[in-house]
């Protein structure tokens, strides 16, 4: 895939709200951590790596049950325990992010990078993968700090950074899922965001080699309601919600797809459909940053105050 890049829009910037910090590592994933048998590796079934039990269960805490209080708790221990995983410092750095603690995103992605480059020298896929994204999480530190007009030129210079990194991982094992699953989730957030670019490549990617489903279905979702293609990112939501039917975000994921297409459709019992999801989503709302909950009460607020409007 030949990348060109938007002038703003990098790894976790990229209309973050949309790809929830999970998303930049959003742009991180899971299918066997649903299977205890695999309890070190939440991305392969074979060729495992010893990724460590307490940065999986962090891991788990937010993607499969997008419990952030939990995942905080568990951090700690983690970092203690399995200091030399990148995975561990680039989640941590998501979350910095997600609290707006702009101090910590840029301490735990220059983490990311010194783990990532002492892995390269015994494992070069994820070395190299890891070295992108703590490159990534470089040029969201320079976008929170100068903006995006200020910050753009050196963000381009991290971005070429990310993927020369991934090339290179890519070259080690093209097929492998975790970085299928994070080369996805980047491919498709520069897709929908580009008028000239074809999503449809990044979607093979992840359907084809990513892994685990529901963090593929649930990207899969993401891009088609950006797309305006709310029936395929419904479908790819319920998928996501069968496998991680305890995660708020996925009711919150869901409630966006129905409001968007209650307003296309001007359906009223369709936005009342969102509003219950909105209001599922907030039933595990202590669980959830507080930005993320003041941000799903105000869709909520919205969508309700909207329905007596549609259908006239």
């Amino acid at each position: 895939m030949t990348h060109k890049f938007p002038d703003s829009k990098l790894f976790l910037p990229i209309k973050l709200k949309k790809f929830p910090a999970t998303v930049f590592t959003a742009a991180i994933l899971l299918v066997t951590a649903l299977n205890p048998v695999f309890a070190a590796d939440p991305f392969r079934t074979k060729d495992q790596r010893n990724i460590g039990n307490n940065t999986e269960a962090v891991f788990n805490a937010v993607f499969l049950k997008g419990d952030y209080q939990t995942a905080n708790s568990l951090l700690e221990q983690a970092l203690t325990t399995e200091a030399n995983e990148p995975l561990l410092y680039a989640m941590r750095a998501s979350l910095a992010y997600t609290n707006k603690d702009i101090a910590g995103l840029e301490s735990y992605s220059q983490q990311t990078l010194k783990a990532a480059e002492k892995l390269m020298e015994t494992d070069k896929l994820r070395g190299n993968l890891y070295a992108a994204v703590g490159e990534f999480l470089g040029g969201a530190v320079i976008l929170s700090r100068q903006g995006t007009v200020n910050g753009a030129p050196q963000a381009l210079s991290k971005l070429r950074k990310v993927y020369e990194y991934l090339d290179k991982a890519e070259a080690v094992s093209p097929q492998d899922p975790e970085l299928n699953l994070i080369k996805g989730y980047m491919d498709l957030m520069l897709a929908v965001n580009l008028p000239f670019a074809d999503p449809a490549q990044a979607i093979q990617r992840l359907e084809k080699n990513a892994a685990p489903t529901y963090l593929v279905d649930r990207g899969i979702a993401i891009a088609y309601r950006d797309m305006k293609q709310y029936p395929k990112a419904l479908d790819y939501a319920e998928k996501a919600l069968k496998a991680t039917s305890e995660n708020p975000e996925i009711y919150y994921l869901k409630a966006q797809i129905l409001r968007e297409k209650a307003k296309k459709d001007k359906n009223p019992q369709l936005m009342r459909d969102a509003v219950n999801h909105f209001d599922k989503a907030l039933t595990k709302k202590n669980q959830l940053p507080a930005g993320l909950v003041k941000q799903i009460e105000r869709e909520r607020g919205n969508a309700d105050k909207s329905i007596n409007n549609l259908g006239k």
